[in-house]
């Protein structure tokens, strides 16, 4: 059983028990043991511990962490304090500034946006170290669909970012109706000027959230 420490436990106490659950949970166990996986054990639910599900405001959906030497620590798109900056994160960064003038750090690290209530969601929570999807298809999709369900049914409002088909595949799960659901490419170097560019997911987003006296700083300074 996983221990988050916030109210992610009472809503999810019913998935450690699920047979999905239980095999995901032996292969991760005999992974971490005979492999290099990221990131490390401890982070693994870094999202849920740093954004309890009453704070969320925006999603923002991954597909799974880097793959790279100590650059995923349970956030998407984010790295730790000292690691180059990814071509996705800089990519998001520039549209920020387009967006709403932010001032990129030297830095990728996001855990401020988390606890602003930035929910920073991988589809997949692990991979191997070097092995892009290495965990696809392994019960982290059947867990975080049910998470984005969960998200999607909460009375209040929020954003959810959907940027590259991954992502957009989880359109359905979102209750439209409630919530603002915003699509674009990914923001990698290989899409980013197919239309994630000049999308203005940020300023679009605060913009909806105004509506119910919420907002997010997007600053990282």
């Amino acid at each position: 059983m996983v221990n988050i420490g916030n109210s992610w436990d009472e809503l999810l106490k019913g998935e450690w028990t699920q047979p999905y659950y239980k095999e995901l949970r032996a292969f991760l166990a005999n992974e971490y043991r005979t492999r290099s996986v990221c990131p490390p054990m401890e982070d693994i639910f870094n999202a849920f511990k740093l954004c309890p599900y009453e704070n969320v405001k925006v999603v923002i959906l991954g597909q799974d962490p880097y793959y790279g030497v100590a650059q995923a620590h349970g956030l998407s798109f984010s790295v730790r304090k000292g690691i180059d900056v990814p071509p996705s994160l800089k990519n998001i960064y520039k549209e920020l500034s387009d967006d709403v003038g932010f001032v990129p750090p030297a830095h990728g690290f996001l855990e401020k946006w988390a606890k602003e209530g930035v929910f920073l969601l991988n589809a997949t929570l692990t991979v191997r170290l070097g092995q892009p999807l290495s965990h696809r298809g392994q019960g982290w999709e059947t867990f975080t669909d049910h998470v984005i369900s969960l998200l999607s049914e909460r009375e209040k409002p929020m954003v959810f970012l959907l940027w590259g088909s991954n992502a957009r595949s989880k359109a359905s799960l979102i209750d439209a109706s409630r919530h603002l659901v915003l699509q674009a490419p990914h923001p990698s170097p290989l899409s980013a000027y197919a239309g994630f560019f000049g999308c203005k997911h940020f300023s679009k987003a605060n913009a909806f959230l105004a509506r119910f006296g919420a907002k997010v700083d997007w600053s990282l300074e």
